[in-house]
């Protein structure tokens, strides 16, 4: 029986992956780093943002890296005051999961203070229980986060499961020793997801009532 499940936030509850692609690239033009494309940035999305711009510009010295990740906060910010719309389907499973006596958490590759004003711009911080973020724990994939949210709410990995868009998400729960979900109208495509090997994948978030047994 699943008591917790713990979703991922961009890419999987919300649909902002084309406003963080727009940032990072926009920062790194301010920044006059090498020039990329929108699917270099999608590749990164869910991962810490140190590490994420560490991955797209190797070749960069961490100052520089350093002055891509203040333009980008700065210009994520400006564009993020107009709230990300939610996944058809969302907010009516989150309601049926949190009826049904479910725990809801959410691990992100965003920053807290990020989370705090996503949450706000969406009013959904009562849904979750918990949450971990980027700059609370390592990076994903690494299972820390989802270890301190199993942790404080004493829950066994067996009785959670995780839910990503991407395989940094789909490897963190496999680290932790949970069962993962991916959705595949995210981030990465269904085909690395697959080889993630998670429990289930979903192209519609309103088939994860009937996985999860609702």
């Amino acid at each position: 029986m699943v008591k917790l499940v713990i979703f991922d936030w961009d890419g999987t509850l919300f649909d902002s992956i084309d406003k963080i692609c727009f940032s990072m690239l926009q920062a790194a033009q301010l920044a006059k780093a090498p020039a990329r494309e929108k699917d270099d940035i999608k590749n990164i999305i869910g991962l810490s943002l140190d590490k994420a711009v560490a991955v797209v510009w190797p070749e960069l010295s961490i100052t520089e890296q350093g002055i891509i990740i203040e333009h980008y906060k700065g210009i994520y910010v400006a564009e993020d005051q107009t709230p990300a719309e939610a996944y058809p389907g969302v907010i009516d499973v989150l309601n049926q999961l949190r009826d049904a006596g479910v725990k809801l958490a959410v691990a992100t590759g965003k920053s807290r203070k990020g989370l705090e004003r996503a949450m706000t711009l969406t009013n959904t911080k009562n849904y979750f229980i918990t949450t971990r973020c980027a700059d609370e724990a390592l990076s994903k994939p690494h299972p820390l986060m989802l270890e301190q949210i199993l942790t404080e709410l004493d829950i066994s990995p067996e009785h959670a499961i995780m839910i990503g868009d991407t395989e940094y998400d789909l490897n963190m729960a496999t680290n932790a020793g949970m069962k993962s979900i991916g959705v595949t109208y995210g981030a990465h495509h269904e085909i690395r997801l697959k080889a993630c090997l998670p429990h289930a994948l979903v192209n519609d978030f309103n088939q994860l009532t009937t996985i999860l047994g609702l």
